[in-house]
């Protein structure tokens, strides 16, 4: 039986949510068994769960609260778990450039649980968005879209070798 993965993600206009598909995706290619969820959503992770990734889109230095709230409620489950974590935000080809340290929020989570690997992609923001804060940041000319789906590939590719690689001889 393949191995169990969520991805949950916290977001406010969708960007995330894509991300995480396109995570989802290349890992159900990698042979594992994928369930994508918003982190609200997600009641429980022991028992259903081998292997998480959570991510969260950024905003204003702060990692989405549905991602944090994610972590801090399932702790106890996620200790016991593989876990890799992703954020989403830079308004800006930043993130195609260089690596991008993890804001406050998500270094929080990586010093209490033991994570495998952060990286930050590109966000993206356009029309429609939906905040004040959104709203101003498009009427400045500085929205657009930053994914790079070809290192968020890369990356979920990664994420499945390395839960591929922690499989028993048996399979599971």
């Amino acid at each position: 039986m393949p191995d169990s993965v969520l991805v949950a993600y916290g977001t406010k206009n969708g960007s995330t949510a894509r991300i995480a598909e396109a995570v989802a995706a290349v890992l159900r290619k990698e042979g594992l068994a994928v369930e994508t969820r918003p982190a609200r959503s997600v009641a429980a992770v022991a028992g259903a769960y081998d292997a998480v990734v959570v991510g969260g889109a950024l905003y204003a230095g702060r990692w989405h609260k549905d991602a944090r709230r994610f972590v801090r409620r399932h702790r106890g489950e996620l200790a016991g778990r593989p876990l890799w974590l992703f954020s989403s935000g830079p308004l800006d080809a930043s993130a195609s450039q260089r690596e991008i340290p993890p804001v406050r929020d998500v270094q929080r989570a990586m010093d209490r649980l033991d994570v495998r690997e952060h990286i930050t992609f590109g966000g993206c923001l356009e029309e429609g968005a939906k905040g004040f804060v959104a709203r101003m940041i498009l009427r400045s000319g500085k929205g657009g879209d930053f994914r790079d789906f070809t290192a968020v590939e890369t990356w979920a590719a990664h994420v499945g070798t390395e839960i591929a690689g922690g499989r028993s001889p048996s399979g599971g």
